[in-house]
């Protein structure tokens, strides 16, 4: 497996990486604005956001005073397309994962709580 592709199942496997990919879902984020729902320090945010920018999931970008968080979906394909070369995996059926995605957003939504 590539150097690259060890980055983001690494990346990946960190649940709290994972929330902070589902919160980028909806939209481009302030670093402070991921951070709220998390009860651990900004500083500890900054290093799952390090992780998952070296790892090349999201792009982080300043804008004045604040930097901003963009989801890059080039790295979730690249690991999806390394799953598929199994081929014994079945085409992926987007309503079940939509619906998976929204079970995930509210599970943890609910944990943060």
């Amino acid at each position: 497996m590539s150097q690259k592709l060890n980055k983001i199942f690494s990346a990946l496997a960190d649940p709290t990486r994972r929330d902070i990919l589902m919160m980028l879902l909806e939209d481009d984020m302030a670093v402070t604005d991921i951070a709220d729902p998390f009860d651990i320090s900004l500083a500890a945010i900054s290093k799952h956001l390090i992780i998952l920018t070296n790892a090349g999931l999201i792009s982080q970008e300043r804008h004045g005073r604040v930097k901003w968080c963009k989801l890059d979906t080039e790295a979730t394909h690249e690991a999806f397309i390394w799953i598929q070369s199994f081929g014994k995996l079945n085409p992926l059926n987007l309503d079940s994962f939509e619906e998976f995605l929204e079970k995930e957003k509210l599970l943890n939504r609910s944990d943060l709580i």
